[in-house]
């Protein structure tokens, strides 16, 4: 049994070249065995087309779905641990699939009820992006370390988990996320930014203070309530729980329109 995934500009390399090749109304797919772990490298390729229409029909632009919430597209600024514009965001706007999408509309409707809305630093990522990721995490610039990895040699983070060769977020159904305070106009207080690559940015982490600790577990609570898992390690990052393409990573650009 195989499960597909679409990997065009992955770090493991596969069928890059021929992938490039592929016209612009298709997206090479490549089938992987389904037991194959997360990060692991691809075993065997087939390689396939795939109408690239048919693939974006799954997905819809967020702000549409949840008209409430904020967007803050950290990867199409060059404000990120990177510096640059990440490869593969064309437009600041944020795709999901349509179950993640209508799972999220719940999420802030509930959030909202209790006087915040929901701000959105990423939703979908192309897997090309995450290859730009790796290739960052091999080169030498460091210009965004005091900001987002102050305490972390960037050479560990591969070893470390912060970066791999594979993001689920290329699946589409998981996004990066924190709370909007109606009443302040101001970002809830999480006790970290996001994308800050250092254990403090664990949910359960405890060197935060009681009020940072509880705004965590708002978000966490009705993101879960709604159902999605949180990531041990993020307390921004949520994944629905039955999404779509549990094995299909996607690499269309991140625009309005396809």
């Amino acid at each position: 049994m195989v499960a597909s995934a679409v990997c065009l500009a992955g770090c493991t390399g596969g069928n890059s070249q021929s992938d490039a090749k592929t016209a612009p109304d298709t997206l090479a797919v490549v089938e992987e065995p389904a037991d194959s772990g997360f990060g692991d490298p691809i075993k065997e390729n087939v390689v396939k087309k795939v109408p690239a229409n048919m693939i974006r029909s799954g997905f819809v632009v967020v702000s549409e779905a949840v008209p409430d919430v904020i967007l803050e597209i950290r990867y199409y600024s060059t404000y990120n641990f990177v510096g640059s514009r990440i490869d593969g965001y064309e437009e600041p706007v944020a795709l999901m699939t349509k179950e993640a999408a209508k799972a999220l509309k719940a999420v802030s409707d509930d959030v909202k009820a209790q006087g915040y809305r929901l701000k959105i630093y990423d939703a979908y990522r192309p897997a090309r992006a995450v290859a730009h990721f790796c290739r960052w995490a091999k080169d030498a610039d460091t210009s965004m370390k005091r900001a987002f990895y102050p305490n972390l040699d960037k050479a560990n983070l591969f070893k470390q988990d912060y970066i791999a060769t594979k993001s689920g977020h290329s699946r589409g159904s998981t996004v990066d996320l924190t709370l909007f305070d109606m009443r302040t106009g101001k970002e809830v207080d999480m006790g970290g930014t996001f994308d800050m690559l250092d254990p403090s940015a664990h949910p359960d982490y405890k060197g935060v203070t009681p009020q940072q600790y509880e705004n965590r577990q708002i978000l966490r609570q009705a993101m879960m309530r709604h159902g999605f898992k949180p990531l041990y390690s993020e307390w921004w990052h949520f994944t629905l729980r039955n999404e779509p393409y549990p094995n299909t990573y996607f690499d269309f650009p991140v625009r309005f329109n396809e």
